[in-house]
């Protein structure tokens, strides 16, 4: 996070080769960006840590929960709605998970609930984001962003790491942290955000949700080649595929409902010119 976050003022402010969107205010940022920053920390500090208990692949597949948690906390924050499509889709996604966990070999309950503390921080965080943009009208690329959000997660992570890694860290002697090893984890995530926003900028909603539904399954097939200590088994994909195509569904119906909103919002438009140019004329 200090990385993106130095990265981030080099390039708008220094280097000036991108721009960050104007209309922060001091009651935005501590309303709406320390909110996303502190729940951002949190699904990385839970997220990461549950990969010490838990393999690549099968965490991946917890990931894909992810829809049912976000909608859960949208309708009760008043941004979704409840319907029987909504349901059905929310109840396939949560059966696959619940199959796959079924099929992993060594299981370990303690990493599900860090992974699952990460799904509620993240889904938090697209909830804050999601009343950010519509509530507060202030739209930000992902650049934007990480220029004010890195500052307060990298705050959020700093003050507990303090009363609770550091001492364990001088105990043992784990101060040999590899910088290069570190640089190019840093390089590789502000390499990920930035490709998103220029995926964005150059395709679609669409684009980058069925690039989401690839990187997933490369994820596990990946680390399951890489990693010895993960175990596929056919449950394992079965239950896999089913919350995929869940989240497929899911990612259709939110296009669909994004696309009418769009031609409605047009429509409207269109009908507000003629009547603004009568107007005229009458006068």
């Amino acid at each position: 996070m200090v990385f993106s976050s130095v990265l981030c003022f080099l390039l708008t402010k220094v280097f000036k080769i991108l721009k960050v969107e104007e209309g922060m205010t001091l009651e935005i940022y501590t309303t709406s960006v320390i909110p996303i920053g502190a729940m951002f920390a949190m699904t990385l500090w839970l997220g990461n840590t549950a990969y010490l208990y838990i393999s690549v692949a099968f965490a991946q597949m917890l990931k894909a929960i992810m829809p049912v948690a976000v909608f859960i906390l949208g309708v009760a924050a008043g941004l979704e709605v409840m319907s029987c499509r909504m349901l059905l889709i929310m109840s396939v996604i949560s059966f696959g998970v619940l199959v796959a966990s079924y099929g992993e070999i060594n299981i370990s309950w303690i990493g599900v609930v860090y992974q699952m503390g990460g799904v509620v921080g993240e889904s938090l965080r697209l909830i804050f984001m999601e009343i950010l943009v519509k509530r507060k009208g202030l739209k930000l690329n992902p650049i934007s962003i990480m220029y004010y959000v890195s500052p307060c997660s990298a705050l959020c992570l700093f003050i507990p790491w303090i009363f609770l890694e550091k001492p364990k860290m001088d105990a043992h002697g784990m101060w040999n942290l590899h910088p290069v090893v570190l640089t190019l984890n840093s390089i590789c995530t502000f390499a990920l955000n930035l490709s998103v926003f220029l995926v964005i900028s150059h395709t679609s909603a669409l684009t980058i949700r069925v690039a989401g539904v690839v990187k997933d399954w490369v994820v596990v097939l990946v680390s399951a080649l890489l990693f010895a200590d993960t175990k596929l088994t056919v449950i394992n994909l079965f239950g896999y595929g089913i919350a995929i195509a869940g989240v497929a569904a899911y990612n259709n119906h939110k296009l669909k409902r994004e696309a009418i909103r769009n031609i409605s919002d047009d429509s409207q438009a269109a009908l507000t010119i003629p009547m603004a140019t009568s107007s005229n004329l009458n006068r």
